[in-house]
């Protein structure tokens, strides 16, 4: 009896002990969910050429970021207050440590308000930090049809909430590709495959400082 009592002391200490070491082992795995229209959701050409999935391709051969996964909960078409009402869900269900927001663009080819705008990317990204994840933003231009002070107005939207909230941030995430022939669709507004690697390019330096690499 008294061996058999010793036995079973050793093995609730040797299970109590297993816990702890597996409670304290971090999650093998971190998420970084990047959120934005069609400019990130690969429209007009295959998913497996996107810049999102050769973001995926590149952390995994990269040292200190071989362990994220990459999520893109992008939407063709997606506006601000539609990527918004989205955004809930997705911050439960993937639980992102990283989130890269690329939204607004079709906000102002739609020439919808630049002040909604601005509330809808401020509430996202108010969501994203409440939930523990560090924010990257996107910016955009509008072409010069659009009026100078509707340009001005929308330019300033980004500025100062990457400032406001000290992100990461690139103000124009089609700089040389946008007005380019060559790496544009037919439509003349959204990159091709030949585009894609470019704008990885563009956001790689964020990329960088967002994941602290």
């Amino acid at each position: 009896m008294q061996l058999r009592g010793l036995f079973m002391v050793i093995i609730t200490l040797f299970l109590s002990w297993s816990s702890q070491v597996f409670a304290n082992e971090p999650n093998s795995t971190r998420t970084l969910l990047v959120w934005g229209d069609s400019l990130s959701a690969a429209y007009g050409i295959s998913t497996d050429e996107g810049w999102v999935q050769l973001l995926q391709s590149k952390l995994e051969n990269t040292e200190g970021a071989s362990d994220i996964k990459v999520v893109n909960g992008s939407v063709s078409g997606e506006t601000t207050s539609g990527g918004l009402t989205r955004f809930p869900a997705h911050l439960d269900t993937y639980k992102p440590n990283f989130v890269i927001l690329e939204l607004g663009a079709n906000d102002g080819l739609r020439g919808l308000s630049v002040k909604a705008m601005r509330s809808n990317l401020d509430q996202m990204i108010q969501m994203a930090q409440k939930s523990g994840a560090k924010v990257a933003l996107l910016g955009m231009h509008m072409p010069a049809n659009f009026g100078r002070l509707y340009r001005e107005q929308y330019d300033k939207t980004f500025v100062d909430l990457a400032e406001q909230y000290q992100l990461p941030f690139n103000p124009f995430f089609l700089d040389g590709v946008a007005l380019q022939e060559d790496l544009l669709l037919p439509d003349g507004l959204h990159p091709n495959a030949k585009a894609q690697p470019k704008l990885l390019d563009n956001i790689w330096p964020i990329v960088v400082e967002l994941l602290d690499l």
